[in-house]
């Protein structure tokens, strides 16, 4: 999210300089057809591995991969650099580029189908990776396996699938893409992962793509996470993964403009009882991250943020502007999931729709607070329940204040509206609010939807939620809407993800 400078014209020839495409970059081409004694610098004389182009690039380089299906592993042992430009790994012209698992075996019981480790300017472009997977807890297959430390790493317009555990219990495991920071203090940083498809996952305990340990600066945008059985987008802290607790931390991350559907827990072998548990995006002792813009239906829950170590917390993360709706279990929960583990602090939940969650009937309701949650914000909320009622459900007493709540709007399916906070059931938003102080600015009323049932969750142009809200400021709640509209227009702020 960094501005770009305005150069003055005494420094063009500065940017004529660094414009400058490196001369001695040389492309490479792989074929299924090709042979490694060639040279590899055209598609008539192409390598035919993808493993020995890797082998033999440096700096700047790219390989071409022509279309067909590669049955291999892939090592990337070599950096780019800032100089001569990044490595790149990328589909040629337009074809379908496979790079596919069946049947190989899996490297020391965790590795990838790419492989990049403490390697810096490397970037894996438009390639199809599928079909690794394992029936045994001892194995781990992975897609794109990123460990160690190193910079300017960029996965775009990937299609990743079928990377599976089918073992059973909480040892199975299985990553579609994982960024494991496990060097301190060096860092893995500077992460673009835009334009991706992953799905038809089945991950086990662990989660679809992942962002574990000393992990800072990373971007997640613009992808296509569905159809898995369990976390879709995680950035995690507190695993031990780096080995100075003082950076084992994933932070400064943003993850925007994505689209997360069907991830559900409730088949997954590593859950033998099942349960609707499964995050669409989840912060799990994560630091410093902005979640927005994302469009998240049918999971079990849509936004998580919490920590699951006993003392530690997910801090200063900011949720505004995202669309949440026709989840199985809560829309957006905080705090640890019991009171032996970690819970949530300054966490800012603002201006985003909530809709129709907590479909199983759960409990959970639409926002939901547990253990541990200190300091934290929602405000200028659209929350909409299911028949069930529930809107608020802060169920621990762990945390006598865990959030400030205001100029939020609810409404309900249900002709009764239900509140819960600090234990204590309210049935009517006046009653929770005379008991509790809480949403004093809030209304109970109709956000009238332009469509409930598609749905379209833009609200009419007479809603209750035009320019009901409060400004937080540009930090807070952004510049733009859901739709990348101005975040304000009119008199006010609207409350919820669209701006009218």
């Amino acid at each position: 999210m960094k501005i770009p400078r305005v150069l003055c014209a005494a420094c063009c020839w500065f940017c004529l300089l660094v414009a400058t495409p490196n001369i001695s970059a040389t492309s490479y081409y792989v074929s299924t057809s090709g042979n490694n004694n060639n040279d590899g610098l055209s598609p008539s004389s192409a390598w035919r591995n993808i493993q020995f182009a890797a082998n033999q690039v440096a700096a700047g380089d790219t390989v071409n991969i022509l279309g067909g299906i590669y049955k291999e592993t892939v090592n990337i042992p070599v950096s780019g650099s800032a100089t001569a430009g990044s490595i790149t790994f990328q589909n040629y012209s337009g074809q379908t580029a496979i790079i596919d698992g069946t049947g190989l075996s899996i490297p020391g019981g965790q590795y990838g189908l790419i492989n990049i480790q403490s390697q810096s300017y490397i970037t894996i472009q438009g390639l199809e990776i599928r079909n690794y997977k394992t029936n045994s807890t001892k194995n781990v297959p992975i897609g794109i396996y990123v460990t160690g430390a190193g910079s300017n790493l960029q996965l775009l317009n990937n299609h990743v699938h079928h990377i599976q555990t089918t073992a059973s219990g909480c040892n199975a495991n299985a990553f579609a893409v994982a960024f494991y920071g496990n060097q301190a203090p060096a860092s893995l940083n500077n992460i673009t992962v835009t334009g991706n498809e992953i799905d038809h996952m089945k991950t086990g305990c662990s989660e679809t793509l992942t962002f574990n340990g000393n992990v800072d600066t990373f971007t997640v945008m613009n992808n296509l996470v569905h159809d898995n059985n369990n976390i879709g987008i995680d950035a995690i802290g507190f695993e031990h993964t780096a080995p100075d607790p003082a950076y084992d931390q994933a932070r400064n991350g943003w993850i925007a403009q994505n689209t997360v559907y069907n991830i559900t827990s409730q088949k997954n072998r590593a859950y033998p009882r099942g349960c609707w548990c499964s995050d669409g995006i989840y912060v799990d002792g994560g630091t410093n991250i902005l979640i927005e813009r994302n469009l998240i239906h049918n999971v079990d829950l849509g936004i998580e943020v919490a920590s699951e170590h006993q003392g530690k917390t997910s801090s200063n993360v900011i949720a505004r502007s995202n669309l949440v709706y026709f989840g199985n279990s809560a829309g957006i929960s905080i705090g640890g999931y019991a009171k032996h583990v970690g819970g949530s602090d300054n966490v800012t939940i603002v201006n985003n729709t909530l809709y129709k969650n907590d479909s199983k009937n759960t409990g959970s309701g639409e926002f939901q607070i547990q253990f541990h949650a200190t300091n934290n914000t929602f405000k200028n909320n659209i929350v909409y329940s299911t028949a069930q009622g529930l809107l608020v459900h802060n169920f621990a007493k762990s945390t006598p204040d865990p959030a400030d709540m205001d100029f939020n709007l609810y409404d309900s399916a249900s002709s009764t509206a239900t509140f819960m906070w600090n234990g204590k059931t309210y049935k009517s938003l006046a009653a929770y609010q005379s008991a509790t102080g809480k949403d004093p600015s809030s209304n109970y009323s109709d956000p009238l939807f332009a469509n409930g049932t598609t749905p379209d969750l833009h609200v009419q142009a007479n809603s209750p939620a035009v320019n009901a809200g409060t400004d937080l400021g540009a930090a807070i709640v952004g510049t733009m809407d859901f739709s990348g509209n101005p975040r304000v227009q009119g008199s006010n702020i609207d409350i919820g993800a669209y701006e009218q």
